[in-house]
């Protein structure tokens, strides 16, 4: 080997050295940017969503369910319990749509040095149906006991509730880090107006709806068919894995031909089997065709939008089903 073949490999050494040096410093510097913010665990996407446009840049959140997994059933590994043990503040949905979080990991966690807000805590809420009504049992593995009862936990589903949630957040924010205060404010008022538009946009474009009844496959938008003056018929109800039996859904089938609606309400995280049947029982009745539209839970982004885009693609829908 001569001497400009090891002074190339000297240089070599020394480059990928420097390289590693910087490589590991910056990996070092953003560990300790992430140390130095405000660590938030949400049980799922709209909490974390509205953490996030509130906190911005001095916050570092979570979201314990992945996106567009269905919340009702899932249940917190270890690796998630021990993450809420970091965290300074933790917010979940309540009536009991995430129990598994009050009674798998709060039960079990340091809780004295951490901000746990419940979002839905103050919020008027509704009563539902009995969820048995028409509908085969459900398999009590899946739930382990846990129904919604006579309550509607979609809360974050209706824009003029979901601000009243977020706001919950801002104040556990506020709480946790007040020397930030003017920074939280301005995002808050700006995540405010957005969710006071959405409110006005609903209430405004289906103010004027020749009809006033929309068909879904599952009944969880019974805050917004309260809020905007309609009102919703599911093949199931509020639980995402209850079973229908073949009596409701020609029930169903029924309601809609003699309201003279062929338009069906899907959301794309679950399956469409049911809006299917229902398509083709009522084509094959009535020869009118059939619409199916999507009307979106906001689970996670979803075809490329966010929580405020998935609302207002569900406003445009509404207002075909309800003729605005």
């Amino acid at each position: 080997m001569n001497s400009k073949q090891k002074t190339f490999i000297a240089v070599s050494f020394i480059v990928v050295f420097i390289l590693l040096g910087i490589a590991v410093f910056q990996a070092y510097q953003v560990e300790r940017e992430e140390d130095d913010k405000v660590k938030v665990i949400a049980t799922f996407y709209p909490l974390a969503f509205f953490a996030e446009q509130i906190g911005g840049d001095l916050v570092s959140v979570k979201a314990l369910i992945p996106h567009n997994t269905e919340v009702h059933a899932w249940q917190p590994s270890t690796a998630d319990i021990v993450a809420t043990e970091d965290a300074d503040v933790l917010l979940y949905n309540g009536v009991e749509l995430d129990h598994w979080f009050e009674e798998d990991i709060l039960s079990v966690i340091d809780k004295s040095d951490k901000i746990i807000v419940e979002t839905t805590e103050g919020i008027e809420l509704l009563a539902t149906e009995d969820e048995g009504d028409g509908h085969d049992e459900h398999n009590e593995d899946d739930h382990e006991g846990h129904e919604h009862g006579l309550t509607d936990p979609h809360t974050w589903l209706c824009p003029y509730l979901a601000r009243q949630q977020a706001e919950r957040i801002y104040e556990a924010l506020l709480q946790n880090d007040p020397d930030n205060e003017d920074y939280y404010v301005t995002r808050w008022t700006k995540l405010s107006e957005r969710l006071e538009q959405l409110d006005e946009n609903y209430t405004r474009e289906l103010s004027d709806a020749g009809k006033d009844e929309i068909f879904t496959t599952h009944a969880a938008f019974g805050y917004l068919a309260d809020r905007y003056s309609f009102e919703q018929h599911g093949v199931i109800g509020i639980s995402a894995d209850e079973q229908p039996s073949t009596s409701a859904i020609s029930t169903l089938v029924d309601l809609m031909i003699e309201h003279d609606t062929y338009v069906i309400y899907v959301d794309p995280v679950y399956a469409d089997d049911y809006a299917e049947t229902l398509s083709r029982e009522l084509e094959s009745q009535t020869g009118e065709d059939v619409i199916i539209l999507e009307l979106y839970f906001m689970l996670g982004p979803m075809d490329g939008k966010n929580f405020f885009e998935q609302q207002e693609a569900n406003l445009e829908n509404l207002k075909i089903g309800l003729e605005a």
